[in-house]
């Protein structure tokens, strides 16, 4: 595990949802079940800015490094740094912006770094997936995309095909471009349907640029889509696709905004069936990549009630020390949370008391056949996207998409 005290600086402002609070109470929380005991926590060293100019432009990280400088009240002087997506209600200017960025980025690459030198087979980095960083602009939260850096610092150093498996509830846009036309990478996003989310983008068209077609693989899933739905989607694409490229290494963004009480989207997953997710992600890496697997963090807004759980299921995960949802969460957490000031923590309206939301987390595998187009159950919707998804990327990978066993 890379952990690194720095990154709880990565913090816009008092009312902003990414509050860096979750990555401190889900450190917190996987010390006190035990899950960190005799474990190394791995801090970054040696990190350079040349290693953000593998994806971000040159003047955009001068400009990151100008509104870091500049700070909040004084962003408003320099006009420029809005062409560059700074200083706006999704990516406020905060003092130091450039060095809390950097060091989410020095900890996924350190996590690469650890795999591709052969002393870790699993690496996870939770404050990293700022998959929404684009090359010459921040998008929605995200000011520097670690997790396509670490994937091209992978290309540059023995890894010649790696698989991205993007689970937030937002499209893995960031990390789709960064690769559109690098048949090199995988990018596959399981997201909300982009017609009525943030950012808009990750239809099932989207197939990668014209050296790289069928390397963008989306697969949208509808609003209130719960976890037996989505679960079916990522079954029926995602093992498939990955296994047909056979990379040598996956980088996950485990992004938990898709559970059913985050405030800012719209699905309906609980903590059981994100946990069914992860372990599907490293089972995977387990059959086709020999166990490497990169895992990050990314979105997930409801800091008390969920990202600490299902962050400490992903530290597990990779740790080899998996959480059963039934375990109870410990008292001492519930004394971390008393020690916030007043206000510093977000209300709760229910605070859970153990690993799990008591779901069942199982699923019935998607079957050919057409649904009535006038059927707009969520069931229907969901198994429609699927086919849709299956029929524009699957023939590209020479796998028949009317085939459940593909």
């Amino acid at each position: 595990m890379v952990w690194d005290p720095e990154v709880l600086e990565y913090r816009f402002s008092p009312s902003h949802p990414m509050d860096p609070v979750r990555l401190e109470l889900t450190v917190a929380l996987a010390r006190l079940l035990g899950v960190l005991d005799g474990v190394e926590l791995v801090r970054p060293s040696g990190f350079g800015d040349h290693e953000l100019r593998r994806v971000h432009s040159d003047d955009y990280v001068d400009a990151v490094r100008l509104a870091g400088r500049v700070g909040p009240v004084r962003a408003v002087e320099v006009p420029v740094l809005a062409a560059y997506g700074l200083g706006n209600d999704d990516n406020p200017v905060f003092a130091h912006i450039h060095e809390a960025a950097a060091s989410i980025v020095a900890s996924s690459l350190a996590g690469a770094q650890a795999i591709a030198s052969g002393s870790a087979t699993r690496a996870v980095n939770i404050a990293g997936g700022m998959h929404h960083a684009m090359r010459a602009h921040a998008s929605g939260f995200c000011i520097y995309n670690d997790a396509a850096i670490a994937i091209s610092w992978l290309l540059d150093n023995g890894f010649d095909r790696v698989a991205y498996i993007d689970v937030d509830a937002h499209h893995g846009d960031g990390v789709q471009a960064a690769f559109w036309n690098d048949p090199r990478v995988l990018t596959v996003s399981l997201h909300e349907d982009p017609r009525w989310l943030w950012p808009g983008t990750g239809f099932p068209s989207e197939l990668g640029g014209p050296e790289a077609r069928g390397t963008a693989v989306n697969v949208p899933v509808p609003a209130n889509c719960p976890d037996r739905l989505w679960l079916r989607a990522f079954h029926a694409v995602v093992p498939s696709v990955v296994r047909a490229f056979r990379p040598q290494l996956i980088v996950s963004q485990c992004g938990c905004d898709s559970h059913a009480t985050d405030p800012l989207t719209d699905l309906a997953l609980s903590v059981d069936g994100q946990r069914a997710a992860i372990l599907a992600m490293r089972a995977l890496a387990d059959e086709v990549c020999d166990g490497r697997w990169l895992s990050l963090g990314g979105g997930g807004y409801q800091v008390v009630d969920v990202v600490p759980r299902i962050w400490t299921h992903l530290i597990g995960a990779t740790l080899g020390r998996d959480v059963a949802p039934t375990t109870p969460i410990p008292d001492e957490w519930f004394g971390v949370l008393d020690a916030y000031p007043k206000g510093r923590l977000p209300a709760s309206e229910h605070v859970p008391t153990t690993m799990g939301d008591g779901q069942d987390a199982t699923f019935t595998p998607w079957e050919p056949g057409v649904s009535d187009p006038g059927d707009k159950s969520t069931d229907a919707v969901a198994d429609r996207f699927i086919a849709r998804a299956r029929s524009a990327v699957f023939p590209l990978h020479d796998l028949d998409p009317e085939d459940p066993r593909d």
